[in-house]
């Protein structure tokens, strides 16, 4: 019955696996061919001549390679931003003690229930108060600390034990250093899945730079390519590419941290 029952589960869980996969290589085999509407099956599409035309044109023409660059700085910049000062505000929640906490920790938890549509209009009227429309600080200020990395941070910080970072006051050490150095490294778990998810987030962003952006030297990928999509009208093959290069970076994240991910979601469960 064990056998029967882990070959059911591995049969469902590789069903799974490959309906997740299958999307990205379609998108991938058709990327790969110059006039992929031609064919009707994915069998005469795969036996047809295969080129990287496809990514090259994407790289030479409509700005890509700007697009991949804002993308990568920005969600870079906004991915530093959270980690430290996430880490700062979730330590303040749960280790320090100062008037108003309670309700301050409220209203980061009521900000998780604002959908983000709601405040699309005010922030982008406090971008153009500001002046920051097709600049960098409009795609980055606003998004440098979260509530729900706040929240993260705090969660995992409660805890831990306080044994450390007392016996590291007693030896005479301020709170920056036990901040940075002996807080940090124990949530390096809960960091690592924020930063990940943050740099996610805002790699696949798409309403606010689109509404923060008008040129070309600004705007993001998923924005130059929803763009390109009109420029290309029906081109596929062009669009498959630009899609590709646009899914690797984040394909890479996972292959390489997938093992950070899964530790930093399961650590809080494994504490008693």
């Amino acid at each position: 019955m064990q056998i029967v029952r882990r070959i059911l589960l591995y049969t469902f869980l590789g069903a799974i696996a490959l309906g997740m996969i299958f999307p990205l290589a379609w998108m991938f085999v058709v990327s790969l061919h110059e006039h992929p509407e031609r064919y009707g099956t994915l069998f005469e599409l795969a036996r047809a001549p295969w080129t990287i035309g496809n990514y090259a044109d994407a790289l030479g023409t409509d700005a890509f390679g700007v697009y991949f660059l804002n993308s990568l700085f920005v969600a870079a910049v906004v991915t530093a931003g959270n980690v430290i000062f996430c880490l700062m505000a979730g330590y303040a929640f749960a280790r320090r003690d100062f008037r108003g906490k309670a309700l301050l920790f409220g209203t980061v938890l009521g900000v998780l229930m604002i959908p983000p549509h709601v405040v699309m209009i005010p922030l982008y009227r406090m971008m153009v108060n500001f002046g920051w429309i097709n600049t960098y600080w409009s795609l980055i200020v606003p998004w440098l600390v979260t509530p729900f990395g706040i929240f993260l941070v705090r969660q995992y910080i409660v805890g831990l034990p306080r044994d450390v970072e007392d016996a590291a006051r007693i030896d005479g050490a301020g709170e920056w250093y036990i901040l940075f150095r002996i807080v940090a490294p124990l949530c390096k778990p809960v960091l690592t899945v924020l930063a990940i998810f943050t740099f996610l987030n805002n790699w696949n962003s798409f309403l606010f730079p689109f509404l923060f952006t008008n040129d070309e030297a600004h705007r993001t990928l998923p924005v130059g390519l929803a763009f390109y999509l009109g420029k290309q009208s029906i081109d596929w093959g062009h669009l498959m590419a630009g899609a590709s290069m646009s899914a690797l970076p984040i394909l890479l994240l996972f292959v390489f941290f997938q093992r950070q991910i899964i530790q930093g979601l399961t650590a809080g469960a494994l504490k008693e």
